[in-house]
């Protein structure tokens, strides 16, 4: 396995200067910037990468003012009372993409916020404690206590909430693969633990995020 400094200067190598790949590497919100964000918010998001998931973004983002409308912004408190017969008429809704299971996600998933609400005080400070060096075990509590959040949903999801992750997307996998960290597509506990040791790995000789550590890693590839 290659140690950081190969990594960042095949990074500078890439775009021409460390500060001109600084200037493109992601930042990863704070711990008080996870918690200020409302539970509203934080369910909007579920549910927006929850129906951007095998869709067309742009035809999702573009519906996405009516699904604030049909389900009141997103308030948890009011979402979570929706009965099954209220999901089944949206079904009949053209303003919004009818996907029952998708549907059917947004209670349980407000569910699921109010259950971090009640332990940690709001779902972004139950994101905000938990620590970076066990990432994969927030994505399988994320599949497990939510709905329609595994695969690359739940990573997906933080990266977008602006949570510190590492995404398992397509160079990041090759370059696991040719570093000899995995043999395929880490899917099984075993494989993941892997990835999280080496990006622990790298973390600890840099200081730097996840999100950087996984951009830095994509671009050792050659796609």
């Amino acid at each position: 396995m290659q140690d950081f400094q190969w990594m960042l200067e095949y990074g500078i190598n890439r775009f021409g200067s460390l500060a001109a790949l600084e200037a493109r590497l992601p930042q990863p919100a704070t711990a008080a910037q996870l918690t200020a964000v409302s539970d509203d918010r934080y369910l909007s998001l579920l549910a927006l990468r929850v129906f951007r998931a095998g869709l067309r973004h742009s035809v999702v983002d573009a519906k996405w003012p009516n699904f604030e409308e049909v389900f009141w912004q997103f308030n948890p408190d009011k979402v979570v009372l929706m009965s099954a017969e209220h999901i089944e008429r949206l079904m009949q809704d053209t303003r919004i993409i009818r996907h029952l299971g998708k549907l059917r996600s947004v209670p349980r998933n407000a569910q699921m916020v109010l259950d971090m609400r009640r332990e940690y005080g709001s779902f972004g400070a139950f994101l905000a404690q938990w620590p970076s060096s066990d990432i994969v075990g927030l994505w399988r509590y994320l599949a497990k206590q939510g709905q329609q959040l595994g695969g690359m949903s739940a990573p997906r999801f933080l990266r977008m909430a602006g949570k510190d992750t590492f995404l398992l997307s397509n160079d990041v996998t090759a370059a696991l693969i040719a570093q000899g960290i995995v043999t395929k597509q880490p899917t099984s506990q075993r494989d993941l633990a892997a990835v999280q040791e080496a990006f622990n790995s790298w973390q600890a000789q840099s200081g730097r995020p996840l999100c950087q550590l996984s951009m830095l890693l994509a671009l050792t590839t050659n796609h």
